[in-house]
């Protein structure tokens, strides 16, 4: 591969801000005269011990070591090499590299081959939707008061019904099948290479720097034999468990928020009314469940080295909803941030919350929002009738476990308390199952994926997986 000239790697390195690059993925706050600080995205911490020194373009981690200049920083997070690095800056600045053959720049095979092949799909999806064959998608969004505005804001496209319109599209382009197929873009059958994607709406996928890196389609026609929605399967550059659909339009919003404050809704959907409604900071995973490495990624964007951040979760009320919420529970003392659970009146999701009552409606969300360890006790009491000394005394048992994960020791007194009122029990017998359950008395929510359920008829409990 040539090599570019290095006169040209100064130059570029020279004119790019580092902690623009950083900032990209760390949320960065002034420690002193030129240095910045956040997580370190290199290790998981709770403690900023990651610092930036714009003026000499560096960084150094104090926790794990971990230290370079620009390059290494996109090499290491992104997995590039060093001349895709140089050549993803210089086209950030529009600065035109030379190499010392003299040639212009190559054709990388690596994943720069990758990220171009899945804006140019974005770039075919978004086109796609304006033609008569996409009316089912336009009326599929403008059904769910999505005009061609928000569309265009959000980059939704259409994927065309034939069986290989994109793979010809792109192959045009000079994409190889290969390249495509790496790419998760077209798979491969008895028929041969066609389109992954097919007569479906399609929401770009994108990392925190704006990069698309993946799809989510949902289906439109009765025909298609297919699920619901469909996403680009695991790619070297399309991770489900550490992408968060929206957070690439909503990470400005979030570090610049008092308190920092993200909002976790279940679709594409739903982040789209959120974002028109003035929810600005919603975020959804992507085909999978809630988990350590979506929290990770947002902790180093609300750089939540303090409790005064909010993450909210919303969920529409269905049992589904409910479970989720209690997974994304178990992870809770990996957020110094606050956690809530808001759910919506009469279980509506927040597309449909904006359609039937309007963008007010999705904003005083907000306002019903519940501590998440309230909601999860409230959640565990509803399987069991409290009318009953029985039923009293096995929601106890349900409910103590609970609270005796809560690690704060100014805050577990206090839901010892609010544990006693909604059981009107005496608190000294709540005080005493909770601290049973922490010896030991039942498995530590935070080791196990698994939630405790417990049958609503019959109060017996057991695990869900």
């Amino acid at each position: 591969m040539p090599r570019i000239l290095q006169a040209d790697v100064d130059e570029v390195k020279a004119r790019t801000n580092i902690a623009d690059i950083i900032g990209e993925r760390v949320a960065l706050k002034s420690a002193g005269v030129g240095s910045l600080k956040g997580l370190c995205p290199f290790h998981d911490e709770k403690s900023p011990s990651f610092h930036v020194r714009q003026q000499v373009g560096y960084y150094h981690c104090f926790g794990c070591g971990e230290s370079g200049d620009v390059y290494s920083f996109l090499r290491e997070m992104d997995h590039v090499s060093f001349t895709e690095a140089v050549e993803r800056l210089a086209g950030r600045i529009g600065y035109t590299l030379h190499y010392e053959d003299g040639g212009s720049a190559p054709e990388t095979s690596g994943r720069s081959r990758l990220y171009a092949a899945n804006t140019a799909a974005a770039e075919f999806f978004r086109a796609q939707l304006l033609t008569a064959d996409a009316e089912a998608g336009r009326r599929f969004l403008g059904e769910r008061g999505f005009d061609a505005g928000a569309a265009a804001h959000f980059g939704v496209g259409f994927a065309p019904r034939g069986w290989d319109g994109m793979l010809k599209a792109l192959s045009a382009q000079g994409f190889t099948r290969e390249e495509l197929s790496t790419a998760g873009l077209v798979s491969t059958g008895q028929r041969g290479v066609y389109d992954r994607f097919r007569g479906r709406l399609v929401w770009p996928i994108r990392d925190v720097s704006g990069q698309t890196i993946g799809f989510g389609a949902r289906k439109l026609f009765d025909d298609d034999n297919g699920p619901k929605y469909l996403n680009t399967p695991e790619t070297p550059i399309y991770k489900k468990a550490q992408v968060l659909y929206g957070l690439d339009l909503a990470k400005r919003d979030i570090a610049r928020g008092d308190p920092r404050r993200v909002v976790v809704v279940e679709g594409y959907t739903d982040v789209m009314a959120c974002h028109l409604a003035g929810l600005t900071t919603a975020i959804a995973t992507c085909g999978t469940a809630f988990g350590t490495e979506h929290i990770k990624v947002l902790r180093r964007v609300m750089g939540d080295d303090n409790a005064s951040g909010e993450v909210v979760f919303t969920f529409d009320g269905d049992e589904a909803g409910q479970k989720a919420a209690l997974r994304a529970f178990t992870e809770d003392d990996r957020f110094n941030a606050q956690t809530f659970v808001a759910v919506a009146p009469d279980g509506l999701d927040p597309c449909d919350l904006r359609l039937q009552r309007g963008d007010a409606a999705v904003r005083r969300l907000m306002d019903t929002k519940q501590p998440m360890f309230e909601f999860a006790i409230d959640r565990k009491l509803g399987g069991f009738d409290l009318s009953t000394v029985e039923g009293r005394v096995g929601a106890l048992r349900a409910a103590a476990p609970i609270v005796a994960e809560i690690r704060d020791q100014l805050l577990r007194p206090g839901y010892e308390r609010v544990l006693a009122r909604r059981l009107g029990m005496d608190p000294t017998e709540v005080r005493s199952e909770v601290e049973r359950a922490a010896r030991g008395g039942s498995t530590p929510l935070h080791t196990r994926r698994e939630v405790p359920q417990v049958d609503p008829t019959t109060g017996a409990s057991g695990i869900a997986p």
